[in-house]
């Protein structure tokens, strides 16, 4: 066994002692008796190569190589020494005064957006602390009683097994869309380092939701290639998918550039479509489908990822409805009469897409709801997307017939799911979950 006390004993013995406890091979005392003068002429010997400075072995050096290493050398020197230190959107002078709160904005700003501090938007970042505060995983979710439930011939009727199929056929795609769009456009457009915060954060989210259905479709053990392509097979599903993208396009182009009216338009049309409908009302019939299902105790593994993504997606879409209304405070030329109406137009195409969705959901009502109880429910939604963006209501009366919904999304208000972890959550119950 080594002992690291010992190690450098044999280093640090005197010489004389090492050479006094050494036990002789026979055979060197053999020859040290028989050729002591020869021993001795060694050892003169050895003596004068000490006494003789030592230099290492050189090393042959190929002069072309060598060249080439000292003309690299200099060429990186030379790219350091030509390095532009300005960074942001605009050059800025060596030395230029610190960023000021004065000159953030949401969108063509010209500061440096390397520097996240002073907070322009506390908003933002109190939402992307609460955000964070918030994090889950999929596995932590137990899904045995699902499985046990999918497998069974009488464990969910055909309209049930339905919608759990359409809805995970739906959202596994979904949520990929947004965080393309999140990342590929919205990121880059967005000129305030603490709005591109929260954007960060949401795109993790976005990841863990698609994780997070993905969970569930493997778990269930469906054909993961059907739920996946859903969207480019079931009619319902495809129109919504189809819808959303259509709002990326102009985005999606990496020479495109805001700045001018037209371009400002053109990424709050993204953002209105993406925040106010995809998820602001895209999402709610699904839903409300699923978490029904686990409020009579059915697929309730399924039921608890949901309940988490909605979380998720309720601070989303606040977020969004929050960056929308700022834009149009900074530039109020943009909210045009003509603008207005072509946006309450969005808001009622994507509630109309969401009430097709519902009627190929539920041909027939289940769960304690129809499509006509969901149609309503929608126009419900609808009013409050209009009302949180300035926007007149255009469905004048109407109702929430699922107010249950309000409560199953502050986590608070039920049952510690988990049982092997704690899990509740920092800051539900100060959430505006409209």
């Amino acid at each position: 066994m080594l002992n690291w006390d010992d190690y450098h004993k044999e280093e640090s013995a005197p010489a004389g002692s090492a050479a006094a406890s050494a036990a002789p091979e026979p055979a060197v005392v053999e020859a040290a008796v028989s050729t002591q003068q020869s021993a001795a002429a060694e050892a003169a010997v050895t003596r004068e190569a000490a006494a003789q400075p030592v230099t290492p072995p050189s090393t042959a050096v190929d002069p072309v190589v060598a060249a080439e290493a000292v003309e690299n050398v200099a060429k990186a020197a030379a790219v350091v020494d030509s390095i532009d230190v300005a960074p942001g959107l605009e050059e800025l002078e060596m030395g230029a005064a610190r960023v000021s709160v004065d000159e953030k904005a949401m969108i063509n700003c010209r500061a440096d957006l390397n520097q996240l501090v002073p907070f322009k938007y506390d908003w933002a970042w109190q939402k992307y602390i609460d955000g964070c505060a918030n994090h889950w995983m999929p596995q932590e979710i137990n899904m045995t009683a699902d499985v046990a439930t999918w497998k069974s011939a009488d464990g969910l009727t055909e309209d049930e097994r339905r919608i759990v199929m359409r809805n995970l056929g739906y959202f596994s795609t979904a949520d990929s869309l947004v965080a393309n769009n999140l990342v590929l456009a919205i990121y880059r457009l967005i000129t305030n380092p603490e709005c591109r915060q929260y954007i960060l954060r949401q795109a993790f989210e976005e990841a863990i939701h698609t994780h997070a259905y993905q969970y569930c479709i493997e778990s269930l053990g469906m054909d993961e290639g059907e739920v996946f392509n859903m969207y480019r097979e079931i009619p319902s599903v495809a129109k919504k998918a189809a819808w959303s993208l259509s709002h990326t396009h102009s985005l999606s182009d990496p020479n495109f550039k805001t700045g001018t009216p037209e371009t400002d338009q053109e990424l709050l049309r993204n953002l209105i479509g993406f925040y106010a409908v995809t998820e602001g009302i895209f999402f709610y019939c699904g839903f409300t489908q699923i978490l029904s299902m686990g409020r009579r105790n059915k697929m309730t593994g399924v039921a608890e990822q949901f309940q988490y993504i909605l979380r998720d997606e309720s601070m989303h879409l606040n977020f969004g409805i929050d960056v929308i209304n700022q834009i149009k405070l900074e530039n109020p030329s943009l909210w045009t009469e003509e603008f207005q109406q072509e946006v309450t137009q969005m808001i009622l195409e994507g509630t109309q897409l969401e009430i097709e969705y519902a009627r190929d959901t539920m041909p027939r009502g289940v769960l304690g709801m129809n499509a006509a109880m969901m149609e309503e429910y929608l126009h419900f939604i609808a009013n409050r997307r209009l009302s949180q963006l300035g926007l007149q209501e255009q469905y004048p009366g109407a109702q929430n017939p699922f107010p249950w919904m309000s409560e199953i999304m502050d986590l608070r208000k039920e049952k510690n799911f988990f049982e092997t972890r704690v899990i509740e959550y920092q800051t539900g119950g100060a959430l505006n979950w409209d």
